[in-house]
């Protein structure tokens, strides 16, 4: 599954439950749930640069699927997690939560549970 493209956000459930569930700073969750991000992708192979883009700050994660690395979650803070393939879905467990990428139609699905909340962020290429 490729990837590769500007995504922009245009849904978003139960972003501010995630992130008191994670625990960001309420500085953090107030500024973030009126904010729809814009996600660059590159992939080359099983190697990935996602950069997140908000107006407040940019932020870049690269890894390679299979390969332990640390990335900035979104709350702000640095975990460590191996991120893996299945069916076409890249799939990063760390301590805090479990991450789920697919591309559905032409929409990017990100699915985030950490506890016993989910939160659903959809993309669509730009």
């Amino acid at each position: 599954m490729d990837f590769s493209g500007t995504w922009k956000v245009y849904s978003e459930e139960n972003l501010e439950e995630f992130l008191k569930v994670i625990g960001a700073p309420e500085m953090v969750v107030k500024m973030r749930k009126d904010v729809k991000p814009e996600l660059v992708i590159e992939q080359n192979g099983r190697d990935f640069t996602c950069t997140v883009k908000t107006p407040f700050c940019s932020r870049v994660n690269c890894f390679s699927v299979g390969k332990e690395t640390e990335i900035c979650a979104l709350d702000g803070r640095k975990v460590k997690c191996t991120v893996r393939e299945e069916d076409g879905k890249l799939i990063c467990e760390t301590s805090k939560f479990t991450s789920v990428r697919e591309i559905q139609g032409d929409e990017m699905i990100d699915t985030i549970t950490a506890g016993s909340v989910t939160f659903i962020s959809r993309s669509k290429r730009v």
